[in-house]
C-alpha cells in the first residue's frame, strides 16, 4: 500500500459525478491514471448503499496499492477495511471528538483519519487532534461545495509554512490554475470536477501527476 507521506494525487470516487459509470469502473480508471490516494464521497446516499459502494471498491483500489477514504462514516471505513476516513469540522468537534484516538477501534485495528480545515484555527486545532492529514480548501470556488468560500491566500502560505503532517489543497483546482497553486506552497492536491468530467479519467490523472511530478 503507497505510504501516505509518498501520496501527491488525491482523487475521487464521487457519486454526484459518476455519469452513468460504476463506482468500481471509476475507481479502476483513477487507479489506472495514477490517483495515489481515493475517497469515496456519496453525499445523501444512505449509509448501507455506501457501505455496498465501499466494498465494490476495495478490491480495485487494493490490487492497484492504493489507500481508500471514506468520507464522513468511520464505522463504515472501519467495517469494509478502508484504510482512512475523511471527517469535516462539523462531524469530527461538532459531534465532541477532541482527538481521533476517541473514535474507537473494532477488533485491535483503527482507520487513519483525515480532518477538513479552512482557516489557521481551524488547521491548529485539527493538528492538536492527531490527525494523518488534512484537507485545505476551498482553494477556489468549486462546484461541489458552492456554498463555501474560499481561503485566504495568507492561510495557505502559512500552511505551507508550518503543518507538519501532509496536507492536501482541495476546492476548484484545474490545470488552468493548477501552477498558481503550485506557486503558493501546494505539493498535494485534491481534484474532483476537473478529473471526473474529463473525457478521459484516466488521461486525466495523468496530466496532473506528471505536473506534479515535474516539482514547483
Amino acid at each position: 500500500m503507497r505510504p501516505l507521506s509518498e501520496c501527491r494525487l488525491y482523487a475521487f470516487v464521487d457519486t454526484a459525478y459518476l455519469h452513468g459509470r460504476t463506482p468500481a469502473a471509476l475507481a479502476r480508471q483513477l487507479c489506472d491514471g495514477g490517483a495515489d490516494i481515493i475517497q469515496l464521497r456519496a453525499k445523501d446516499t444512505p449509509p448501507a448503499q455506501i457501505r455496498r459502494i465501499a466494498q465494490s471498491i476495495l478490491p480495485v483500489t487494493r490490487k492497484a496499492g492504493v489507500p481508500l477514504v471514506i468520507n464522513d462514516y468511520y464505522s463504515i471505513a472501519l467495517e469494509t477495511g478502508a484504510e482512512f476516513c475523511h471527517l469535516g469540522q462539523e462531524d469530527f468537534f461538532g459531534a465532541g471528538h477532541t482527538q481521533v484516538s476517541q473514535l474507537g477501534t473494532s477488533a485491535g485495528r483503527s482507520v487513519r483519519i483525515g480532518l477538513s480545515t479552512h482557516s489557521q484555527a481551524q488547521a491548529e486545532r485539527a493538528l492538536a487532534a492527531g490527525p494523518d492529514y488534512i484537507g485545505v480548501g476551498p482553494v477556489h470556488p468549486t462546484p461541489t461545495k458552492p456554498e463555501a468560500q474560499p481561503i485566504a491566500p495568507d492561510y495557505l502560505r502559512w500552511v505551507a509554512k508550518h503543518v507538519p503532517v501532509p496536507w492536501f489543497a482541495i476546492g476548484g483546482i484545474n490545470p488552468e490554475n493548477l501552477e498558481a497553486v503550485l506557486a503558493a506552497g501546494v505539493r498535494r492536491i485534491c481534484v474532483v470536477s476537473a478529473i471526473l468530467n474529463a473525457p478521459d479519467v484516466a488521461a486525466a490523472c495523468q496530466q496532473f501527476k506528471r505536473r506534479l511530478a515535474a516539482g514547483p
